[in-house]
């Protein structure tokens, strides 16, 4: 008498398996093999537009200085969270700015 194999067939849908025998869940050679399903490549997500940036507001501290070099600007930024220091060429475009902004718009 020939002892019987059995194996827990995890292959069941669901939440459970069954144990059965071992010559049920074996393929037979001449069974075709079912056609593997690879699905389609996704195509990538497009990028999100990056947030609008506030508007730089500006006090009118450089009133009373007598030049841009007696000065030092400083920026912040919002990307990395830090003080930027313009560059010279920066701080003297702002310079040129200084004196020609209305009262209630240069007090921000």
């Amino acid at each position: 008498m020939a002892k019987k194999v059995w194996v827990l067939d995890t292959e069941t849908k669901g939440t459970g398996a069954n144990v059965v025998p071992l010559d049920s869940t074996l393929r037979r050679a001449d069974a075709p093999a079912e056609p593997l399903y690879v699905p389609p490549k996704r195509a990538p997500r497009p990028p999100e537009p990056p947030a609008p940036r506030p508007p730089r507001a500006y006090k009118r501290v450089l009133e009373g200085l007598g030049s841009v070099v007696d000065v030092r600007i400083y920026i912040w930024d919002d990307a990395t969270e830090h003080w930027v220091l313009l560059t010279l060429g920066e701080q003297k475009a702002l310079w040129a700015y200084r004196g020609r902004l209305a009262p209630e718009s240069a007090s921000r």
